[in-house]
């Protein structure tokens, strides 16, 4: 599966599948073999940052 390259469609499809599918991020990364350090990289150089008790970034 391919994610968005724009961190503002990366963060909305992550979150989707984070609200739809996953309850973690780890589980959602394992799921669709990401590394997870990268995803995170990527969207806290545009602003974001995961919340696990949230399970969503923001």
């Amino acid at each position: 599966m391919e994610l968005p390259n724009d961190p503002f469609m990366l963060m909305s499809a992550v979150n989707m599948y984070l609200r739809d599918q996953y309850g973690s991020l780890d589980e959602l990364c394992d799921s669709l073999d990401l590394d997870r350090k990268e995803l995170e990289e990527k969207l806290r150089d545009a602003g974001f940052e995961y919340s696990a008790e949230h399970n969503k970034f923001w």
